[in-house]
């Protein structure tokens, strides 16, 4: 092809990347303006391959180079602004965040962890009140499960450690699921977050109080114990946020219901966020480090309370300053 024809063919695209450029240099550029700025990129850098291995003169290559070296520096800045954005999230914005919603907090927590530890203690106290919560299906297989004598034959050695990985991926959508479904309810005025806060503590406190009575406890307390310490608390923060969501609708004060879900909206899905890493490192504690029977039961309480501190330390400490009060 040759070189005008090559010009006159591409010249538009090298103008409209100029464009962008200039625009992110001076720190006017859009979040919508420069969405395709990466492709954009990537397709400059083509073109001038293109015009380097053909021989083209140096007033095409050069300015093309030039423009290649500016959008690399644009990129990488950009790239870092983004990682410094989702650190500061994660080291400060959202234990902020936990802090400044702790009402909702507080009531997700007393409805989740209430009705857990409630029925636990019933369910220990009279046996048969499991198969009100739970089918009996569902409780033989939790039974065998946690069978203590399946674990001392190596029951998590069953699956081959390449196996691990489609775990994690399983306990990620699972986990995802639930809390996005207690999140999500909020929306019917926060009565399905109640709900569903309940009716999983419900379901965790009676497979825990039954397994205990039968003798298998030891079994399933030192395998929830590491990631609960993450699940357990993201479920209560997605409730929470579903909690803000239900709240704007049912007392909206003088904006239109709209307006106040869309006010509300922002911070809960922020803190949805969080929950979601939250969730990430659950499932990644879950598939490589609770499911493992190679490790002693009191090594695993030891580093499960430890965990439950660290999380507890996050969300009450970090992201405190001198000039950012909570």
């Amino acid at each position: 092809m040759k070189q005008s024809l090559f010009e006159s063919r591409h010249q538009h695209q090298w103008q409209t990347f100029a464009e962008q450029l200039t625009q992110l240099e001076q720190g006017k550029a859009k979040a919508t303006d420069v969405a395709d700025f990466p492709h954009q990129y990537r397709r400059l850098c083509q073109h001038l391959a293109l015009a380097q291995q053909r021989g083209y003169s140096s007033y095409l290559v050069d300015p093309l180079q030039q423009l290649a070296l500016r959008g690399h520096q644009q990129l990488y800045r950009h790239r870092s602004q983004l990682t410094a954005n989702i650190l500061a999230f994660l080291l400060a914005d959202f234990p902020r965040l936990v802090r400044e919603q702790w009402r909702f907090v507080l009531i997700a927590g007393l409805l989740f962890f209430g009705s857990l530890v409630g029925i636990a203690l019933l369910v220990y106290l009279f046996p048969d009140l499991v198969y009100s919560i739970i089918s009996p299906q569902q409780v033989a297989e939790m039974q065998s499960m946690y069978n203590p004598d399946a674990s001392r034959l190596g029951r998590a050695a069953e699956r081959a450690s390449s196996e691990d990985w489609m775990m994690f991926g399983y306990y990620v959508m699972h986990n995802i699921g639930i809390a996005f479904q207690t999140f999500a309810a909020g929306l019917l005025f926060g009565l399905g977050s109640v709900f569903f806060l309940i009716f999983n503590g419900l379901v965790i406190g009676a497979v825990s109080g039954h397994l205990t009575d039968i003798g298998y406890g030891q079994t399933f307390w030192s395998f929830v114990i590491g990631h609960g310490a993450f699940e357990l608390t993201a479920i209560t923060l997605a409730g929470a946020a579903g909690l803000q969501l239900g709240w704007s609708l049912v007392a909206p004060g003088r904006l239109a219901r709209s307006e106040a879900l869309r006010l509300a909206a922002r911070k809960s899905v922020r803190m949805l966020c969080g929950v979601m890493v939250f969730l990430l490192i659950a499932a990644f504690i879950e598939a490589y480090w609770s499911s493992t029977t190679r490790i002693e039961p009191w090594i695993k309480y030891a580093v499960g309370v430890a965990l439950w501190l660290v999380v507890a330390a996050y969300l009450t400490l970090a992201g405190r300053s001198r000039h950012a009060p909570d």
